[in-house]
């Protein structure tokens, strides 16, 4: 017999964001996706008021179901309506669309902590994020780049990374999908250089084949980015190929993984979609966003690698000049629960 354990459907917490933005306008329309619904069970982390607005915003004939503990929330399910639990204390209802504010910055920041530690606990499967402004982050006195530091740092890791990811469809030719992963993330061009060393490279590279292995794929190719144009035309344009990235690759080879590079990022990235590598890492943010987001930017997802706990997100932002008018386009929440999901039910089948 089969334990309702090992059918349940993965409940999965989607946090709101910054409210001046889209999050709640996709949240609400994911949240009452009938696809989505199929793959998983939701529940979102954010304020039920503004909830309950978003959903009439997007036209959504959908209740707010409050409710005041995920330990209790299956017995507390209704039909037709959309879960959603408050653990933030700042009143965020009356804050102006579109604007910068602390109290939207602290109580994104609250929905996420809340999300974290629910997942460590195990009482969610997984964590679909919608997005948050960095500026609302500072101007509360939260001086982090972005999602990915306060995660990490709330899951007491050091290696991590963010992937941006293509599920597997006519775009990426790699039959498990093809992700890129960057060694430095939210920081100035300039600072690049000096923040790569080859144990990182090395690190992001191990992340990527394991995250991989995690999809199905049981030899991965990763590629990896030069940082100089030309892969530094033999130290012309510069010698970190030849001081810290290949050494990284070598290292990795040497534990058995398919690392190839540094190879010319323009020409790597195209090869790779093309199905000659599953992964890629690249050496900073644009070198990867770029070229994914120019060919699926509402498909492509954000995952957090080396995370104790599974995190994705949609890889647009707060688009504050659209928020609130109902344009906002789910398809990217979509596809991160979806990907979410999948992670959640290959872990459980562990």
């Amino acid at each position: 017999m089969t334990s309702c354990t090992e059918t349940r459907k993965p409940l999965i917490a989607l946090t709101m964001g910054d409210v001046t933005g889209i999050g709640p306008e996709v949240v609400a329309r994911a949240a009452t996706d009938a696809q989505v619904l199929e793959w998983c069970d939701l529940v979102v982390i954010g304020d039920p008021v503004v909830l309950d607005r978003a959903l009439q915003c997007t036209q959504q004939n959908t209740a707010v179901n409050v409710v005041h503990s995920l330990q209790t929330l299956r017995s507390q399910q209704q039909s037709n309506s959309v879960n959603c639990w408050n653990p933030s204390s700042e009143n965020v209802a009356g804050v102006p669309v579109g604007s910068i504010d602390p109290r939207a910055g602290q109580a994104a920041y609250d929905w996420l902590i809340a999300a974290t530690d629910a997942a460590l606990n195990q009482e969610i499967d997984a964590i679909v994020t919608a997005p948050l402004n960095k500026a609302a982050l500072n101007a509360a006195g939260l001086h982090y780049p972005g999602h990915t530091e306060i995660l990490a740092e709330r899951c007491g890791v050091n290696d991590f990374a963010m992937m941006l990811y293509l599920p597997v469809g006519d775009i990426v030719k790699s039959p498990h999908g093809f992700g890129v992963a960057h060694v430095t993330l939210h920081t100035s061009i300039a600072s690049v250089p000096g923040l790569l060393s080859t144990n990182a490279i090395q690190e992001k590279i191990g992340l990527v084949d394991r995250f991989l292995k995690q999809l199905g794929c049981e030899s991965p190719h990763v590629g990896v980015c030069a940082l100089n144009p030309h892969g530094g035309e033999q130290g012309l344009f510069g010698n970190e190929e030849s001081t810290l990235i290949q050494p990284a690759v070598e290292q990795a080879q040497a534990i058995g993984i398919n690392a190839f590079g540094p190879l010319p990022a323009d020409t790597l990235l195209q090869q790779a979609i093309g199905g000659k590598f599953d992964g890629v890492v690249a050496m900073y943010h644009d070198q990867g966003h770029i070229a994914l987001k120019l060919i699926g930017f509402n498909r492509a997802v954000n995952v957090t690698l080396g995370l104790p706990i599974i995190r994705t997100s949609p890889s647009h932002g707060t688009a504050f000049d659209i928020a609130w008018t109902g344009q906002a386009d789910a398809s990217g929440m979509r596809a991160a629960i979806k990907v979410a999901a999948a992670l959640a039910n290959r872990q459980r089948l562990k």
